[in-house]
C-alpha cells in the first residue's frame, strides 16, 4: 500500500510530480476532454489509479500516513461548464456528503497522520465547511488570486 492517498485527485493540478510513486491517486471519475479556459483550449485528463467514491473507500482503517482531500467545491454550475468538468460538482445534499467524505478520510488515516483539506470558497465559505465537518483544523493558509482557496491541516490524534 502506498503511504499517501489523494482521495479525489482530479487532474492532479497541484502536484510537482503528477505520477509520484508514493501517492495513490483516486477519484470517482475518469475523463479525457478539452476545455476552454480563459480563451485557451486545454486538455483535461482525469486518470486515477483507483476509482471510488470518497464517502465509502475500500481501504482498511489506519491505512495511510497522509491523506489529501480536495473535494468538489461547486454546488452550482452547468454540466457542460469547464469548471464542473475540471473540479466536479457537489450533490444537493452536499453537507452530509462532505461530512461523510471527511470522516472516511480520517478513518483511513493512521494515528498521528495528517490530512490536508483544500477548499475554494467561491460558493460556500470555509467557515461553513468547518461547521459541517465539526472539527477545527490545526492550522490553515489562504492562497490564490483572491485568497479564496484554503489549505487546512488536521492531525488524527
Amino acid at each position: 500500500m502506498k503511504p499517501i492517498l489523494d482521495a479525489c485527485c482530479g487532474s492532479r493540478m497541484f502536484y510537482f510530480d503528477k505520477n509520484n510513486p508514493n501517492v495513490l491517486f483516486a477519484d470517482c471519475r475518469e475523463l479525457e476532454t478539452t476545455v476552454k479556459d480563459r480563451d485557451k483550449v486545454r486538455e483535461l485528463s482525469i486518470k486515477p489509479d483507483v476509482i471510488h467514491n470518497f464517502t465509502k473507500m475500500p481501504y482498511e482503517d489506519n491505512s495511510f500516513f497522509h491523506v489529501v482531500f480536495d473535494p468538489p467545491h461547486l454546488v452550482q454550475g452547468g454540466e457542460n461548464s469547464w469548471l464542473v468538468k475540471k473540479y466536479g460538482k457537489l450533490p444537493s445534499d452536499w453537507q452530509g456528503y462532505l461530512r461523510d467524505g471527511f470522516n472516511e478520510c480520517m478513518r483511513v488515516l493512521k494515528q498521528n497522520g495528517t490530512l490536508i483539506f483544500k477548499w475554494n470558497e467561491t460558493q460556500i465559505p470555509v467557515s461553513e465547511i468547518i461547521n459541517v465537518i465539526g472539527i477545527t483544523p490545526i492550522y490553515g493558509h489562504k492562497s490564490g488570486k483572491h485568497s479564496k482557496t484554503h489549505w487546512l491541516a488536521f492531525v488524527k490524534i
